[in-house]
């Protein structure tokens, strides 16, 4: 049975020293579409899996922890992507190593708020990283994937804290929403003992992470076109789960306008926003 935590830790470190000891569970589905594929794991399309693994954070950290943990001397070069993470896996092995995983709605079915947190956190995290790399694109990015995979993994900790301590990141959850001036930073701090910016920041290194993560937390890289197709994605992502009328939304999209130099109703439409918000951006534009 997995240990869940009620109580914080005294700062950053004993969080990391704890996570890098876990289990990480996966989501159900996850796991029935990779026991479907496995007869097949000699033959099948690594983009394909690579597909499955990227639409679960979970799975995601899973992988690059592997790599990290699994990494040859010989191999100098970042492994930034998921799809040739597996190519240096190589499939029958990757399918060796997800047998009998944890599955997260088993680990969390005492827990039904925090199990609803998490999920939405990662319908979040899933608009963020698909946002990311159609902007990345859009801007002709190579480093694409990398982008759509730091949006994908930008709030993990927080995905972290809801398996691992589902009543401590409920507790966080509902005085920022109760409160909406406090400062999540102060808020994090006060329920967790740290800022999960700082407990990311050294797991980033620990699981091998895509360096791009660390470029998120660095004040310095902020006007990078890069930490930003990240960030506004992530903002993007958390605002409009509140609905599309969110009192946020305009500024977001402003700045995403001026990033790749797009019109707002084209912005919309990129966005699938509902087709009154489309209608009535060209109708302003035509005016």
């Amino acid at each position: 049975m997995t240990l869940m935590i009620d109580f914080p830790f005294p700062g950053a470190n004993a969080w990391v020293e704890h996570f890098k000891e876990v289990e990480l569970p996966i989501l159900r589905l996850t796991a029935t579409r990779l026991a479907e594929l496995r007869d097949n794991a000699e033959t099948i399309n690594t983009r394909a899996l690579a597909n499955i693994v990227e639409h679960d954070p979970l799975m995601t950290l899973r992988v690059f922890r592997y790599m990290k943990e699994n990494r040859s001397q010989r191999q100098n070069a970042e492994i930034t992507t998921i799809e040739r993470s597996l190519v240096m896996i190589g499939t029958m092995k990757f399918f060796d190593s997800c047998q009998e995983l944890p599955i997260i709605e088993h680990q969390l079915k005492g827990h039904p708020k925090a199990m609803l947190g998490l999920l939405k956190v990662i319908a979040r995290s899933r608009h963020a990283s698909t946002w990311a790399r159609d902007w990345a694109l859009l801007r002709q990015n190579t480093r694409y994937e990398e982008i759509s995979l730091a949006a994908l993994l930008h709030d993990f900790v927080e995905i972290l804290m809801y398996c691992f301590a589902p009543a401590l990141a409920t507790r966080a959850r509902e005085r920022l929403n109760a409160n909406p001036g406090l400062r999540t930073r102060a808020v994090q701090e006060e329920v967790f003992g740290a800022p999960l910016s700082e407990i990311m920041n050294e797991l980033v290194e620990q699981w091998g992470l895509p360096e791009l993560l660390l470029s998120l937390l660095n004040p310095a890289d902020a006007e990078s076109l890069n930490v930003k197709n990240v960030n506004l994605a992530v903002n993007l992502a958390r605002h409009s789960a509140n609905g599309w009328h969110d009192a946020a939304l305009p500024d977001d999209f402003r700045a995403i306008e001026e990033m790749l130099h797009i019109g707002h109703s084209n912005l919309l439409e990129r966005l699938g926003a509902p087709e009154e918000m489309i209608q009535a951006a060209r109708q302003a534009e035509a005016e």
